[in-house]
């Protein structure tokens, strides 16, 4: 397993993107759904960016909770989701053995619903000797007490909780890294808040004397 002390680096991590369907969405009262949507965009374009395996899982997807939702595709054009019928991925052999496949033993997991198949996941690839790390305002509960209560149970177990702004920052971590500083700066200012703002302000306003 990943040393769980050291800082997350392009080549240590996977990312599992598990049920981002509208179907689940809509029963999303943890978080405000947009902000929810926008958060798992950034954190999908910063996985194409650092160049992270990444599986993407569904389910459900013809009866109820649809597809992958378009904007998050849009995001990962080369990504095709595989579907699953059982809630937790870690009791689906396809998905599964696509995560095992990618070689890395460090997983970032962004998904829905956290009560569910985020913490089932999360909690079965621990057992696994997987260093699992929940993004966890990309993950979205059906009340905020119940997500608490799920991300809590986690990290008691001992899954490690981030954002994917921090996911950005620690795999970037300089910015004379330059194979990565365009597409990595170009997702905070379309993401990043006011430390968007800020960065594109910078760049537009302010020259060197």
């Amino acid at each position: 397993m990943a040393n769980t002390a050291t800082l997350l680096t392009p080549k240590d991590c996977a990312l599992l993107l598990i049920d981002q369907q509208a179907g689940l969405a809509f029963g999303v009262g943890s978080i405000d759904r947009q902000t929810l949507l926008g958060n798992t965009i950034a954190l999908a374009r910063t996985a194409v960016v650092f160049g992270l395996p990444i599986v993407a899982s569904t389910s459900a997807s013809k009866v109820y909770s649809g597809p992958l939702m378009p904007a998050i595709q849009e995001a990962l054009p080369d990504v095709k989701a595989i579907e699953r019928r059982n809630m937790n991925v870690w009791e689906d052999n396809a998905a599964k053995d696509a995560v095992v496949g990618t070689g890395r033993k460090r997983l970032l997991i962004s998904g829905l619903l956290s009560e569910a198949c985020v913490s089932f996941c999360a909690l079965s690839a621990l057992a696994d000797d997987y260093d699992v790390w929940v993004v966890a305002d990309t993950c979205g509960g059906l009340t905020a007490t119940s997500h608490e209560l799920a991300l809590r149970r986690m990290e008691t177990a001992g899954v490690k909780l981030t954002s994917w702004i921090q996911v950005l920052l620690e795999l970037q971590r300089d910015w004379t890294r330059h194979e990565t500083y365009d597409g990595a700066r170009a997702i905070v200012e379309s993401h990043g808040g006011g430390y968007g703002i800020g960065l594109s302000y910078a760049r537009d306003m302010i020259r060197p004397s």
